[in-house]
């Protein structure tokens, strides 16, 4: 029985509590209250599936216990209905009005209250399955619109590596091309038709860095004395 629905019956009249309970028990869990005081306190502490509640009782009518159910953050939803004499039409409005589930009128009709108890409840369990299913559906939209932001970030990254290749490839087409250097003194000539070291050329067109040193035929040349003591140029087949 641990998927039997609790139905909590208020009524300060203990022949229609009576009446409800026998009418109830064989499906449900029924627990009772005499007084709205003591319906809050149950509803405070206890999980109800749904409430059936007498409109006029002293101290605390329906409607008061109705509205202090419904700031209760566990019962905000719980299905209510008000349990009022035949004829009264203006009770019956101001509940409705409240936001009341439903009506059972006394003398109680015993298949009308089973009826309604039953449709209340199946109601209240669809629409729960119906919100939990929402709130999964907006999960799992919100992982799909996380999942989208960064595929887009990657292909804007993909993108913008695409175009750095494409420029990179191009300036290795362009270096592979014919290149006019000068016989003499080695200077390459731009597109542009102007002159330039070989170095300000390649530091131009690639990303090359350049450090200066003097190979040992230079130093044989600039310096005589010194270039004796050093070691010559390591055979580029070494």
């Amino acid at each position: 029985m641990e998927n039997t629905a609790t139905i909590l019956v208020v009524d300060d009249e203990p022949m229609s509590v009576e009446m409800l309970i026998s009418l109830l028990e064989g499906e449900y869990r029924v627990i009772t209250a005499h007084s709205g005081q003591e319906a809050l306190e149950i509803v405070s502490s206890v999980p109800v599936d749904l409430v059936l509640l007498d409109v006029l009782m002293p101290e605390m009518d329906g409607y008061e216990v109705f509205r202090a159910i419904r700031r209760l953050p566990a019962h905000k939803d719980t299905p209510v209905l008000y349990i009022t004499a035949l004829g009264e039409e203006e009770c019956e409005y101001e509940g409705l009005e409240l936001g009341a589930g439903d009506y059972i009128h006394k003398p109680f009709s015993p298949s009308l209250v089973r009826l309604r108890v039953k449709n209340h409840l199946i109601f209240h369990q669809q629409r729960a399955m119906l919100a939990a299913r929402t709130a999964e559906l907006e999960r799992i939209n919100r992982k799909l619109a996380l999942e989208i932001a960064q595929r887009s970030i990657i292909q804007e990254s993909n993108e913008q590596l695409i175009v750095e290749l494409r420029e990179s490839a191009a300036k290795v087409k362009t270096l592979r091309g014919l290149i006019p250097i000068c016989a003499a003194c080695k200077k390459i000539r731009d597109d542009k038709g102007y002159w330039n070291q070989i170095e300000a050329f390649l530091s131009k067109h690639t990303d090359l860095i350049f450090s200066h040193a003097l190979c040992n035929e230079c130093i044989q040349k600039l310096y005589p004395g010194f270039s004796e003591k050093q070691p010559k140029d390591a055979d580029p087949e070494g």
